[in-house]
């Protein structure tokens, strides 16, 4: 029975699989099931996806490669040419040379009278419909020469272009394209299990609109390589409560020039729901208030030690150089520590610090990073580029470095902790590439973590998967900082 559904909205935490993982499943599903079922179920999925977005189509274009994933494409021309839908397939392959599911997928192509040839369709309509079949969940190369040709023949289709498995020249477990063409695909069915790649990278803007299918297949024992977090749940406060319930949060930060990052993450820390917020600015000339938001409570730097330990801290946001004083004592004695911006770029020029965010693991103290792809690079000492070709890896080696909780900013988010397998965030969008929204992300982690009693992993997915969703859901294109801390307060009511 087909389990076809859209990803968006998601309703539950899913599960994804990288490469290797995907053809353990396979393997498995493969031996226990009869040849060619799960291409005849991956067939059905499709054809039954590809009439529901095209309904209107008088034309169906389907590009296959040599793979099972051509094959895919071949049983789904089958069941469209059955259907009265005309079907053409380009088949960039040698039939007697593909793998034996496929092969009979040809052969009943060929039985039934579907066209198929080597060259290309005549034009398409708007109405019409292509396929991308080239390549699979196996692709490790950029596609090159005719294959290269036909992915850029894709791309120029006037209609919607549906991507079986993942769009052509993806990787799957990066997200990364494998070489300059890649299909920018308007839907994507992922078949038999979700792949990281989808999520994550430049991903979201190849993959469109994503669908799933496990084609019936169970995963067995095999471990997640990463996950899709859903929608949090909502809290709600007691009526005996107070502001004492729900922690205070301090914000270290805003050097000279810079004050406006570190009232933006103490604004978002407040319409989190912490209960006091003080913000400590590091230029002594700076505003001791905040017109818009008087509750927040501003402190000279020679009272930060009142607090108490428990008090939630971020460090960084516009701290500039400054903010390296402050951080030996706030990485001995806070209990909860975020750590953003200048504080980041301190920690990649300095040994001892490094070391004492590290030794905080060990003595149970939580500590989330935030760092931007560049400020993760300087942590691992290599360059932005090495960190967004394999995002998931990067994230993972910081967060096992530090023995922390890391947040690896970017489209799909990566949420990473030393033990488990991560999570990539499926909200978000180019809406919140404006100055600022870092700092608020920052501000509103802390505030998270600081009223709810979450864990430093659970106040991070939160507060990514709130910050993104607020984008998702504003009218506003850029998405200004102060306007997401007030978007974020809306949904936090809802």
């Amino acid at each position: 029975m087909s389990r076809l559904r859209r990803l968006r909205p998601l309703p539950q935490r899913e599960p994804l699989f990288g490469r290797e993982a995907t053809r353990r499943v396979e393997d498995a599903a493969q031996a226990a099931l009869p040849p060619f079922t799960l291409m005849s179920r991956a067939g059905r999925a499709v054809a039954a996806l590809a009439r529901a977005i095209a309904p209107h189509a008088r034309r169906v274009w389907i590009a296959a490669g040599p793979g099972n994933n051509g094959g895919d494409g071949l049983e789904v021309a089958v069941l469209l040419h059955e259907a009265g839908i005309a079907v053409e397939v380009t088949l960039l392959a040698d039939p007697a040379r593909l793998p034996a599911d496929a092969r009979t997928a040809h052969q009943r192509a060929v039985a039934a009278g579907v066209p198929i040839g080597t060259g290309l369709p005549a034009p398409l309509g708007p109405q019409d419909l292509a396929i991308d079949a080239l390549l699979g969940v196996g692709a490790t190369r950029a596609p090159a020469g005719d294959l290269a040709a036909l992915v850029r023949h894709l791309d120029a289709q006037p209609c919607a272009v549906l991507a079986i498995d993942l769009p052509s020249g993806l990787d799957a477990d990066t997200g990364q394209p494998l070489g300059p063409d890649c299909v920018h695909a308007t839907h994507t069915l992922s078949l038999l299990t979700l792949k990281p790649g989808l999520f994550t990278g430049a991903g979201r803007d190849h993959t469109g609109e994503v669908w799933f299918d496990d084609l019936d297949t169970p995963r067995g024992n095999e471990p997640a390589t990463a996950w899709l977090p859903a929608p949090p749940v909502a809290t709600t406060r007691q009526h005996a409560q107070h502001k004492g319930s729900f922690g205070d949060v301090l914000v270290v930060g805003g050097s000279h020039g810079m004050a406006g990052a570190a009232v933006l993450a103490a604004r978002a820390a407040h319409a989190a729901g912490a209960g006091r917020v003080h913000v400590d600015l590091l230029d002594d000339n700076a505003f001791t208030h905040d017109l818009v938001r008087p509750e927040l409570m501003f402190r000279p730097s020679e009272r930060r030690a009142a607090l108490p330990a428990s008090a939630t801290v971020v460090a960084g946001c516009g701290g500039g150089d400054p903010i390296a004083a402050a951080l030996p004592r706030l990485l001995t004695v806070s209990e909860r520590l975020v750590l953003d911006a200048d504080a980041l770029n301190a920690l990649a020029t300095d040994p001892t610090l490094q070391a004492a965010l590290t030794a905080r693991g060990g003595l149970g103290l939580g500590t989330v990073l935030t760092p931007h792809p560049l400020e993760a690079a300087r942590l691992l000492g290599t360059d932005t580029a090495t960190v967004q070709r394999d995002r998931l890896a990067a994230a993972l080696q910081l967060a096992r470095r530090f023995a922390c909780v890391v947040v690896l900013k970017g489209s799909g988010s990566v949420v990473a902790s030393p033990d488990t397998a991560p999570a990539i965030n499926p909200t978000g969008n180019a809406a919140l590439a404006t100055a600022g929204t870092g700092d608020v992300l920052a501000g509103w982690i802390a505030g998270l973590w600081a009223a709810h009693g979450l864990t430093a992993v659970e106040a991070a997915e939160r507060g990514t998967w709130q910050h993104g969703e607020a984008a998702d859901r504003s009218p506003l294109t850029p998405l200004r900082a102060a306007d997401l801390v007030e978007a974020l307060h809306a949904l936090s009511r809802r």
